[in-house]
């Protein structure tokens, strides 16, 4: 699972193991280490629950994405390719929330182990 965070955004884009898992168990999970013990690491979670709309949380070195249960059930179902939702912070501010299935690119990256990924229904840019 790749995240990115950009301003009051994040976005989670999954593989098809991962989007598999989802649907099998309701999470999935993924972290970065920035030292060797375990509290230097930052954990971020995409997960289930019995909610109305996407939402997230931090607590502890921990993100948490949370999707809608029917919403989940029919973005692994089905060619949807992402979900998406804002989240009220209060004081006017919001958090925009995307989750992704993630593509293979159109072009090879050195480095990039794309085997995972869904195909890329583009054929150019």
């Amino acid at each position: 699972m790749k995240i990115r965070i950009q301003g009051n955004s994040i976005r989670l884009r999954l593989s098809q193991s991962e989007v598999e898992a989802f649907a099998e168990k309701g999470r999935v999970e993924d972290h970065i280490q920035f030292g060797a013990a375990p509290e230097e690491s930052l954990v971020y979670v995409l997960e289930r629950a019995n909610i109305r709309q996407l939402g997230a949380s931090y607590d502890a070195n921990q993100i948490k994405v949370f999707v809608p249960a029917e919403t989940g059930a029919v973005w692994t179902s089905s060619d949807q390719v992402g979900m998406d939702g804002e989240m009220d912070l209060g004081g006017g501010s919001t958090l925009r929330i995307l989750v992704e299935k993630d593509f293979k690119c159109l072009t090879e990256r050195a480095g990039e182990d794309e085997s995972d990924n869904f195909p890329n229904p583009n054929v150019s840019c």
